[in-house]
């Protein structure tokens, strides 16, 4: 299912949300750039590699250039992606769901907001790989966070998704809260089932990072009425209203 639009207007200019987009466009556009070998340096560089995060976390001595390197990538990791389809489908979700919620936190909180969904999305996913030499990148735990918020703030708002069924492919509108609710529980099902199975953090090899989703939207659900999300009370408008 893929989802193209939400029944949610929004009263504000939703700046930090078109920031993002903006900010992992232009990454994506300079990754264009690089050579292959160029590229999978920036990604071990740039990217969350569990390994190297692992042992930042062991060495002796405190924090140091190194330490604090990996603890950045936390951050960094979150505007690279490694391909089309991965950069086009984060910006989509983002784009759809980051802007009504980015309106309740308000503007600096939801910057928070994201970058700490995003940080504690890697964590997850990071726990469950620990010595992984696969680099996790991507915006997906950060807007994972951003639909964990959203499904709480607005579960009867409708989702105009695509469904494919079989050569067909039909327009439906969806309730947030069953759109987003099969998006998480398919999310969690795959991270169980991974856990038989080396794990492949990240999309640079295929993988991906399923414990960051599943992490994210939960640790949104939980940060999000933390910072206010749920103080106002009004009602969000619908499209068809």
């Amino acid at each position: 299912m893929v989802p193209l639009k939400d029944d949610n207007p929004i009263k504000i200019t939703p700046y930090v949300t078109y920031g993002l987009i903006a900010v992992n466009l232009l990454v994506f556009l300079y990754e264009l750039t690089l050579s292959p070998v160029e590229l999978m340096t920036f990604f071990r560089t740039w990217a969350v590699v569990p390994e190297q995060l692992t042992q930042a976390l062991q060495a002796p001595g405190g924090v140091t250039i190194f330490t604090v390197h990996e603890w950045f990538t936390l951050v960094s990791a979150q505007f690279m992606h490694a391909g089309f389809l991965h950069v086009g489908g984060n910006m989509l979700y983002l784009w759809i769901f980051g802007n009504n919620v980015e309106e309740e936190l308000g503007h600096a909180r939801f910057l928070f907001f994201y970058l700490i969904c995003g940080v504690l999305a890697t964590l997850a996913q990071w726990f469950f790989g620990m010595y992984s030499e696969v680099p996790s990148l991507g915006a997906s735990g950060a807007i994972a966070g951003v639909m964990g918020a959203y499904i709480f703030r607005f579960p009867d708002v409708r989702i105009l998704t695509i469904v494919p069924l079989g050569f067909l492919f039909l327009p439906l509108r969806i309730p947030a809260m069953f759109y987003l609710g099969i998006w998480f529980l398919q999310q969690a099902a795959y991270g169980l089932t991974s856990l038989n199975a080396p794990a492949n953090i990240g999309m640079a090899e295929g993988g991906i990072a399923y414990w960051a989703h599943a992490g994210g939207f939960v640790f949104g659900a939980l940060i999000g009425p933390l910072l206010g999300l749920l103080d106002n009370s009004t009602e969000p408008l619908s499209a068809e209203d």
